[in-house]
């Protein structure tokens, strides 16, 4: 007997209907009532869809207005005292000043979900956190479920060990505080869930617990026994299924065999981009868990969760190849359940939904070569039903699955012998830059205008208005011309520098209207990747991305951005930056092949940004930003791989820049992922000014900095633009003295946390007003008039 079950669908709609039911909700163009309507027919939907596909376990409380982290905190009533809430069921509009912020009060903190471009908001926690059951989300879309589609669904909870585990302190809270130490009363609501679940009639419900992909001390493990102990206990409870993704459970297998839930779920698909690489290429983590099914004891007494289709990537399943593992998997457990390897969340919804034709992007042959949440799903059904009913059952899948990955292999589109040789003609001195930071530091002083003591910049990007993404579609369904279009998107660059001349900054930018988003923009323009019209990915929130799809070698075959940034420099007396997407991030935020190691697909793309790089540096461009802000998110979750990934992403961000001369300065900007654990690396990649995310977590990374030291200059963000909130200049300046307190002042620059694409025109004016205000103040108190 085997089984089937997805672990979660992507939960953003078709087309995108959450997306515009939540911003209109935040406007005040739609009712709570309207909200709830669209999210249901989104859950309803993904339901049939499922259920149709014959998937046997079918998840619920998979879906999320924001995020799933957030709707715990909301669950357990874990709401920090700021929001202002007295208990009883958490208002939705709580819930999204916890995700936002108001002008009122800040946000919680966002960061990356593990090694994923997915954010969630992470909770505050402090010895006099008091939880209680505050939410009754999960029971209702259980009961929804079952009342609309007839499905009696598995709920799904981040367990309550890892909800520990991925919090902060409170502020105010001692950094020596352990969350874990609150395990205790945690599960005593968790286990008031799980009684109410079964009361509706549930049989299953999934808890899951993938920080323990992660090193994991003694004390964490014995909490993960203790938890898991405890919720077993509560009385004619349902079937308890633990999971884990992303990664291997090392030291957490035994305490997971030895669990007393019926369930237990491993990621068996290798590492994040696939298991298609020859063993040895790459460590993968479904290798290890496989192994430690085969050398320990078995999973005899438990329902094992085989996560054999990968929920990560867009390429298709090897098929004979997860049977084969499969079968040898259910030697050693007598009851198996097939499911994805994590959420489909990380996935576009469906690959049917693309244009076909000669005239589409996303052509044939290669579309042939992939599979998305709905194909997923499907490949899930086909596995359970070739495990269960043997590989005749499924024999024309089987066929249809050889000749496709056939194709794959044997396209000479995947290979390109220029870039390969370049390649291979590398050398060490192609990642050095000729001069250590000091002496690069007083040739860049000498040659750029701006003040001595705390600059101040932006990240790069503008508000994108509806104007601009109208133009931008004009241009491209051929309504009007390119020099039409070239126009428009002049005009809009003359726009934000006349502000920023008028704000005050003191090196400027373009404001990026011409792009779409920060990897595709560039991946269009480059060969080797393929792109597509809906494959939407949810980031964070209401903040929808489209990976663009790398499949062979890439190249750039022409300037990208060396005209506009000309133009925007024509236009101004102060320097405006050329701006960039470094390789590392290039990669991450791509759906990357998985038929060659990620660190040779990452040179390629290095090599790329190195020639745009030496065209700006050509063209006059004194500053060069390459941003990098997934360079952390790559980062592998076991520590025994952290030196190799290291050691090739940060020779990659240095083969890309290392080209300029002294006098050109080279910037990057990195956001949203915890950063301590890395910073010698950030200083090995040799940026002149590092611009990075601080004011959402009120400058905690300037007590990694204060232990580590750093010698190159940095611009600590103080304005979160990930917030509607317009910060005041008060405010920013705290954050200025909070860094100096540990930076030299003249290693300081002034910035926002990130880019202000997502942000209307009325936020971003008075904030950036406040912020050089800010700047200038710094000024006047550490240089004295005389």
């Amino acid at each position: 007997m085997a089984l089937s079950n997805v672990t979660g669908f992507p939960r953003i709609g078709r087309n995108r209907e959450l997306k515009f039911a939540t911003e209109g909700y935040w406007r005040g163009e739609t009712s709570a009532d309207q909200l709830a309507a669209t999210a249901k027919a989104i859950r309803v939907e993904n339901w049939k869809l499922m259920q149709d596909a014959g998937i046997d376990l079918i998840p619920s409380n998979d879906f999320s207005c924001y995020d799933q982290v957030l709707d715990t905190i909301a669950l357990v009533g874990a709401v920090p005292e700021r929001y202002g809430w007295s208990g009883g069921q958490v208002h939705l509009d709580t819930y999204f000043a916890m995700a936002r912020g108001t002008q009122d009060v800040t946000a919680m903190e966002m960061t990356k979900w593990f090694d994923t471009n997915y954010h969630y908001i992470v909770p505050e926690l402090g010895p006099d956190t008091r939880f209680s059951l505050s939410s009754s989300k999960p029971f209702d879309e259980h009961a929804e479920a079952m009342e609309e589609v007839g499905i009696d669904t598995v709920p799904v909870l981040i367990g309550p060990v890892s909800f520990l585990l991925l919090s902060k302190p409170a502020e105010g809270v001692s950094e020596h505080f352990d969350a874990v130490d609150l395990i205790e009363p945690l599960v005593e609501v968790y286990g008031e869930v799980i009684e109410r679940l079964a009361e509706q009639g549930a049989t299953w419900v999934q808890l899951d617990e993938p920080c323990f992909v992660e090193d994991r001390s003694e004390k964490e493990l014995d909490a993960l026994r203790l938890a898991y102990e405890e919720l077993c206990k509560v009385h004619e409870r349902p079937r308890l299924v633990v999971k884990t993704y992303f990664d291997h459970v090392g030291d957490a297998y035994g305490v997971l065999r030895d669990l007393p839930v019926e369930g237990v779920g491993l990621d068996f698909t290798g590492n994040v981009h696939g298991d298609e690489l020859d063993p040895g290429v790459h460590e993968h983590g479904g290798r290890h868990n496989a192994e430690f099914i085969a050398s320990q004891e078995g999973l005899d007494d438990q329902w094992l969760f085989a996560g054999i289709v990968d929920g990560r990537n867009v390429w298709i399943n090897h098929l004979e190849h997860s049977l084969d593992a499969l079968e040898c998997l259910r030697t050693r457990t007598a009851q198996l359940v097939v499911w994805t390897g994590c959420s489909l969340l990380h996935t576009p919804i469906d690959l049917d939904a693309e244009p076909s034709g000669v005239d589409a992007d996303l052509d044939q042959e290669v579309r042939s070569w992939m599979a998305f949440a709905v194909q997923k799903v499907g490949e899930v059904a086909t596995l359970a039903k070739g495990l269960a009913d043997g590989r005749e059952a499924i024999a024309d899948q089987l066929d249809a699955n050889d000749r496709a990955r056939d194709s794959r292999r044997d396209s000479e589109r995947t290979r390109n012998a220029e870039v390969r040789a370049r390649i291979e003609s590398l050398d060490e001195e192609h990642d050095q830059r000729s001069s250590p930071f000091e002496e690069r530091r007083r040739a860049q002083r000498s040659r750029i205008e701006i003040p001595d003591l705390f600059p101040a910049t932006t990240i790069g990007s503008f508000p994108q208005t509806d104007e601009i993404r109208q133009t931008r579609a004009k241009v491209k369904r051929g309504e009007i011309d390119w020099q039409t279009y070239r126009e428009a998107m002049q005009g809009e660059i003359e726009k934000v520098i006349r502000f920023q001349e008028d704000v005050g900054l003191d090196v400027l930018v373009h404001g990026e209207p011409e792009r779409n988003d920060m990897v595709q923009y560039f991946g269009e323009q480059m060969e080797g990747y393929v792109f597509t019209e809906n494959a939407w990915v949810q980031s964070y929130g209401s903040r929808y991305v489209r990976p663009p799809i790398i499949f062979g070698d890439v190249l750039r075959p022409s300037q990208m951005t060396v005209d506009w940034t000309s133009y925007a420099q024509s236009l101004a007396d102060k320097p405006v930056k050329g701006m960039l997407t470094g390789p590392v991030t290039m990669l991450e935020w791509s759906f990357v092949r998985d038929d060659q190691p990620l660190a040779e697909t990452c040179n390629q793309l290095a090599l790329a940004i190195r020639d745009e790089v030496e065209d700006l540096e050509k063209s006059g461009v004194q500053i060069i930003q390459v941003d990098e802000p997934a360079i952390r998110e790559g980062l592998p979750l076991r520590k025994d791989r952290w030196a190799e990934y290291l050691t090739w992403a940060v020779h990659s961000f240095r083969l890309a820049t290392a080209v300029v001369k002294d006098e050109t300065q080279i910037q990057t900007h990195m956001c949203y992922s915890d950063f301590g654990d890395i910073l010698e690396h950030i200083q090995e990649m040799d940026a002149d000014v590092t611009l990075i995310e601080a004011a959402r977590s009120r400058m905690e990374l300037l007590a990694d900095w204060e232990k580590t030291g750093y010698r190159n200059d940095i611009g600590p963000g103080v304005y979160d633009i990930h917030s509607p909130r317009i910060p005041s200049t008060g405010e920013m300046v705290e954050l200025l003295h909070e860094a100096a307190r540990v930076l030299r002042p003249e290693q300081i620059w002034v910035n926002p946390d990130c880019g202000l694409k997502t942000r209307t025109w009325d936020e971003v004016e008075p904030s950036l007003r406040n912020m050089v205000d800010a700047a200038k103040q710094l000024r006047e108190e550490l240089v004295p008039a005389s």
